[in-house]
């Protein structure tokens, strides 16, 4: 009963059974005990754990192993961790050894308190003391030294002690693989599977794709193949997920054979097992472009079996879409009907999307409205479309009676439906207009994407309007708009304030960036533009 109010966190039942006990005639044993001290510790009760552990001889229970550990996860999470250590001296002192969950608990305390260096000297001492870690004292190592002393450090002090010691658990490595590649240290992490690779250890299938995740980002090109060669040289699989990765990774930069490459493996390897699979292998192509190798790959997926399903055809139609290539988008279009499949709110929004890249827009609009007979309603993301090809033209009232309409449909307008028209408006030089479209896109509880506000910005400060700008700046700041979207911001103002000689509010505003950990870009009043719905 103490073992389950223990368990349950509920440590004042657990201390009201055992007070009862001497009135029922029973005797605590050592294992009572122990469920009381575990249910103290458990509640963050440590001194009436250790109340309880000293009155433990005078109803003759010997405090074991348990006992200890007990009380040495208690005091370590407590942040006493030189109280831990007088206990582990305590029950070697009383012939109890210390066992690896003992060690690995003063690992972690050690850790905690940013004293990585003692903790080290904890796991050295536990293995010349006869005790061997297992995974969970690996992992808790490596993992608080990246905690506590940063991703480079942490490197540093691993890679010297690992250096030192004979051949380690593959825990060991392949956690400091993962805390590697989540701090997108891609060079460590060559170095470290090189490493590996000389005491003959191989990556698991799991741990190569985490390494190979980081790797697609901070890698060359040749190093991310010879790091993928060397795994499937050595009889490691890859898997789908990780191929899809370096197949994205090659087309990005426009390597498109050594993708074609990867591609095979993956026939051969049996990876391309259902439509679901080749059609995301299908999209990587179409999003880089290459959509004619797309077809070819369809046409290899109907070889081995596998009919195009309605996410093909959308996949096709959207590629020659984005390319203005309306002919063959309709050629799919058609290919899908006869397949007997209905065309869905993707197929129309790509279609529209493809008709306005080509400079079609009546034929767009006439899509548009063709939806109604199919049954299909459009959503903002269609509207959108249509909402940037016509500011694209110079129609901006009109983008604003359709942003109109679309708000009288019901439909809800997202940041970019508001994006083309302050855009465009900025560059008009009709900034009130703009800002106007601004204010009523926070009227809706619509977070405003932080380019646009940039823009909007620089345009008020053009104008030498800072009030104005300010005002926008702390929309922005009172938005999600992360520091990130709007540090570009900033500077615009700073600079206005600088020549309008309003020297105070210009050091105001700089202050504040540095507090906000905001870096100016004194070099450049340009925003990175970034990618619009399509």
């Amino acid at each position: 009963m103490i073992a389950s109010w223990g368990r349950l966190g509920l440590a004042q039942y657990a201390h009201e059974v055992f007070v009862q006990m001497p009135r029922l005639g029973l005797r605590p044993s050592t294992a009572v005990y122990n469920a009381l001290i575990a249910a103290s510790v458990r509640a963050g009760a440590v001194d009436t754990a250790y109340l309880r552990f000293q009155q433990m001889p005078a109803d003759g229970c010997q405090p074991d192993c348990f006992t200890y550990n007990t009380l040495v996860h208690g005091v370590c999470r407590s942040g006493i961790v030189d109280e831990a250590l007088r206990l582990v001296r305590q029950m070697e002192g009383v012939g109890i050894k210390p066992n690896v969950f003992t060690y690995t608990m003063l690992v972690d305390g050690f850790c905690n308190a940013g004293r990585p260096e003692d903790a080290l000297h904890v796991f050295n001492t536990m293995k010349d003391k006869g005790v061997s870690p297992n995974e969970a004292s690996y992992r808790t190592l490596v993992h608080g030294a990246f905690r506590c002393l940063g991703s480079h450090k942490a490197y540093e002090m691993l890679s010297e002690w690992i250096g030192r010691q004979p051949p380690l658990h593959p825990s060991a490595w392949h956690t400091m693989l993962y805390c590697l590649s989540k701090n997108g240290m891609a060079k460590e992490v060559v170095e470290v599977v090189k490493k590996m690779k000389t005491r003959g250890l191989l990556l698991d299938n799991a741990m190569f794709g985490i390494v190979v995740s980081c790797a697609v980002k901070c890698l060359e090109l040749s190093d991310l193949c010879e790091l993928v060669d060397d795994f499937v040289k050595k009889g490691g699989n890859p898997g789908f997920h990780v191929y899809i990765m370096i197949i994205k990774s090659l087309l990005d930069c426009r390597s498109s054979s050594k993708a074609n490459h990867y591609l095979e493996r993956m026939v051969l390897d049996g990876l391309l097992s259902s439509v679901a699979s080749y059609n995301m292998v299908i999209d990587c192509f179409v999003k880089e472009g290459a959509v004619d190798r797309a077809v070819e790959i369809i046409k290899q997926m109907r070889e081995k079996g596998f009919l195009p399903n309605l996410v093909t055809f959308n996949i096709l139609i959207s590629g020659y879409s984005k390319l203005g290539d309306v002919h063959n988008a309709k050629a799919v279009l058609k290919m899908l009907m006869e397949h007997g499949f209905m065309p869905d709110i993707i197929t129309f929004t790509s279609l529209i999307d493809g008709l306005c890249h080509a400079h079609q827009m009546d034929d767009a609009f006439d899509c548009f409205s063709e939806m109604a007979e199919w049954g299909v309603r459009p959503n903002a993301h269609t509207y959108n479309v249509l909402m940037r090809a016509l500011c694209s033209v110079g129609h901006v009232n009109k983008a604003i009676d359709l942003l109109n309409k679309m708000k009288i449909d019901g439909i809800t307008p997202d940041a970019y439906s508001f994006n083309a028209p302050i855009l465009s408006f900025c560059r008009m030089k009709k900034v009130d207009k703009a800002r106007s479209i601004f204010n009523a896109m926070l009227r809706l509880g619509v977070v405003p994407d932080g380019y646009t506000c940039n823009i909007l910005i620089k345009a008020l400060c053009d104008e030498r309007r800072v009030d104005d700008a300010k005002e926008i700046l702390a929309a922005t700041e009172s938005s999600c708009c992360t520091v990130t979207d709007h540090h570009h911001s900033y500077w615009p103002i700073v600079s206005a304030l600088t020549k309008m000689g309003r020297f105070s509010e210009a050091g105001q505003l700089m202050n504040k960036c540095h507090i906000r950990n905001v870096q100016l870009d004194c070099g450049s009043n340009r925003t990175r533009e970034p990618a619009m719905h399509a």
